[in-house]
């Protein structure tokens, strides 16, 4: 299925970790579902959701999209050496960790775009060294690396590939999706700003369950 237009700028704006999605969408009572969306044969509207998934988190443990049913959750995408980014990125969603840790329906994907060096093992380090004791919240997630290019290029619509060209030798987006109980794409924000981040912590709970 191909990217709405929409879509494919704010993935372009996010690419670089620049550009500013519309400052109307946090402003609406009722988010908005983002994504191509068609309607079937009995007449009901099919939304873009995420696809299928299984991913290795920092605890050792297989975390799958049917985990993440009744959630929401926070991904973004990213790699541990990282010398540009990331580290603003980490920055940036331990405010949202902090705000959200604890609440049995939220949930952080970050998904390493590099697990050939980042193992389980390291993760797990570096989540330690961010401050996180376990997974209950913030999972930091490996595994394939074309599953997970793949995953960030056609489910969650953003820039997450290989690129000798770029610093660390990978291109990704520094965007921040929020990702509603059904899968849905609710949110894009830009996970190396402060005042994109605001935006995200006032969204999040428009989303959860009381």
């Amino acid at each position: 299925m191909k990217k709405s237009l929409h879509f494919l700028l704010i993935t372009l704006a996010l690419a670089a970790s620049c550009g500013s999605p519309s400052k109307k969408t946090s402003e609406l009572v009722e988010l908005p579902i983002l994504g191509e969306r068609y309607v079937d044969d009995n007449k009901d509207t099919v939304y873009h959701s995420i696809a299928e998934f299984a991913f290795i988190n920092q605890q050792g443990d297989t975390i799958r999209k049917e985990d993440m049913v009744d959630k929401i959750y926070v991904a973004d995408f990213f790699f541990t050496t990282c010398p540009t980014i990331c580290p603003i990125m980490k920055k940036e969603m331990l405010r949202v960790y902090e705000q959200f840790k604890g609440k049995p329906n939220f949930q952080i994907l970050s998904h390493s775009i590099d697990p050939t060096h980042d193992t389980q093992a390291l993760l797990k380090d570096y989540a330690e060294k961010l401050g996180i004791p376990d997974a209950s919240t913030w999972n930091f997630l490996t595994g394939d690396q074309e599953k997970i290019f793949e995953i960030g290029q056609t489910s969650y619509l953003t820039t997450a590939m290989a690129d000798e060209l770029e610093a660390g030798g990978f291109l990704h987006s520094g965007a921040f999706l929020l990702v509603d109980q059904q899968g849905r794409i609710r949110g894009v924000y830009d996970g190396t700003k402060t005042e994109q981040v605001d935006r995200l912590l006032a969204d999040i709970p428009k989303l959860l369950k009381p």
